[in-house]
């Protein structure tokens, strides 16, 4: 084992060797305005597909269509964090030796796309939806496919990491939040409805290779992208308990990292709430699929809304007041759907998509937390922070069936009170997890505590 450490710092803080060098960090900025292009356009494409697999509305009906029950609907945001936190855990190291980043986010993008064009050559050839090993395998599908987003995800990080100044980010989000929102919207109300509308589920078959051909297209975008090719490093054979080490050393001995990450896991229970809104408005209210369309573009109007606001915030004072609005402000959310569908308001249902306008502030919020953490530590230690941060994210997920089984012991005359429980309970966290932001540094205005990460046992294995 190595005796050796590796200070953290503020990136501005570092010395300029540690960096990339000064001719190259030239080239990048020169590049930098047509690479915000290609990435805005990458991100607007992926959104137009990804809104044909909210999970917190298109997902979840596809498992009542082959299933209905709970505690399979609660597996959901624990299959999908898990997916998007081991496999950045043990391939971070490879990302980060590799010399063109791009390539793991054309390749991800790619194999995302495959997914669900097996999901739609599924959907088209079985006539028996609702039997246990359609369930089974969608499952292995969606875990699969949130493996690759994980990974993918990273790539998207480190690349914006590398080709993208900090004070630049907010603006990136603001390109493609906006643009992305009314593509999405667009596409969501005059596609999505017509095949909701088919009968038997038989157009999720559709949805599934529009989602593909989305993701299809997306990956061909970055073939614009211009990234300057890295040194080539060889990535030595590690051990799943070296991966974990490294991670574990990240949240012990960084603080801000630290504060910042448990300031994450107690948002992030929001997501776990996703695959019941739905389920909630049906059950409460009698809405039916078709509901479902207008809640999707609600939400897709609400990222478009929110990121142009929270990006330019960010932009101008840091991503630590964004994070501390926008927890706040999702802490609401659970507490509006308890009130929409609790009969107080007349017409609950006709009214329901607000809570979904509001759902958009979570991929956005996602997104902050993200680029705070790349401004945590300099490019070469990027994929280790957020492949660490990811990791965290993932915890809470642990008790995410249980919150489905929750649900299903309640009784169908009682099943709100248990609602009103789980979701009262996530806000709290959440609010919990708003006045903890006001512990965290904010790394683009103050400097970071310098912060010794001992070498983890294994590191020199090869």
């Amino acid at each position: 084992m190595s005796s050796s450490a590796t200070p953290v710092t503020s990136p501005s803080d570092r010395p300029a060797e540690v960096g990339p060098g000064g001719e190259r960090r030239e080239l990048i900025e020169s590049h930098e305005p047509r690479n915000i292009i290609v990435l805005a356009a990458f991100q607007v494409m992926l959104r137009v597909g990804w809104i044909f697999k909210t999970e917190s509305v298109i997902m979840p009906a596809v498992v009542d269509a082959i299933s209905g029950a709970g505690w399979v609907r609660g597996c959901l945001p624990v299959l999908n964090r898990v997916g998007q936190s081991l496999p950045p855990l043990f391939l971070a190291e490879r990302l980060r030796n590799s010399r063109l980043k791009r390539r793991w986010l054309f390749t991800t993008t790619l194999m995302g796309a495959g997914i669900f064009a097996i999901l739609a050559i599924i959907w088209a050839t079985v006539d028996e939806k609702r039997q246990p090993l359609m369930t089974v395998g969608f499952l292995m599908l969606y875990t699969l496919f949130f493996g690759i987003t994980g990974v993918n995800q990273l790539a998207i990080g480190t690349v914006q990491g590398k080709l993208v100044r900090a004070h630049r980010r907010g603006r990136l989000m603001t390109i493609y939040g906006i643009i992305g929102s009314i593509g999405a919207v667009t596409a969501a109300a005059i596609l999505l409805t017509r095949w909701l509308a088919i009968p038997e589920n038989r157009g999720y078959t559709w949805i599934f290779a529009f989602v593909a051909g989305g993701f299809v297209v997306a990956a061909l975008s970055l073939l614009a992208l211009f990234e300057p090719p890295d040194e080539y490093v060889v990535t030595p054979r590690r051990t799943p308990r070296h991966h974990f080490s490294n991670a574990w050393q990240v949240y012990r001995h960084d603080r801000s990292f630290r504060r910042a990450a448990n300031v994450s896991m107690l948002f992030i229970g929001s997501v776990l709430l996703f695959p019941h809104y739905r389920w909630l408005a049906a059950d409460q209210l009698g809405t039916s699929s078709t509901d479902m369309v207008g809640w999707v573009i609600a939400q897709n109007i609400g990222v478009g809304l929110f990121s142009p606001v929270f990006g330019t915030i960010a932009d101008r004072h840091g991503n630590r007041i964004v994070m501390r609005l926008e927890i706040f402000l999702g802490a609401l959310v659970p507490l509006l759907a308890i009130l929409m569908a609790s009969g107080l308001v007349p017409h609950g249902g006709d009214y329901y998509w607000i809570v979904f306008v509001f759902l958009g502030l979570v991929p956005v919020t996602i997104r902050t937390i993200i680029n705070y953490t790349l401004e945590l530590a300099d490019e070469t230690e990027q994929p280790r922070y957020l492949s660490t941060m990811h990791i965290c994210l993932a915890i809470p997920f642990v008790v995410s069936p249980l919150a489905g089984l929750w649900l299903d012991v309640f009784p169908d005359e009682s099943k709100y009170t248990g609602v009103c429980v789980l979701f009262g309970a996530v806000s709290l966290l959440m609010t919990i997890g708003g006045f903890l932001t006001f512990r965290m540094a904010e790394p683009r205005h103050l400097p970071i505590d310098v912060t010794q990460l001992p070498d983890t046992p294994g590191e020199s294995l090869s």
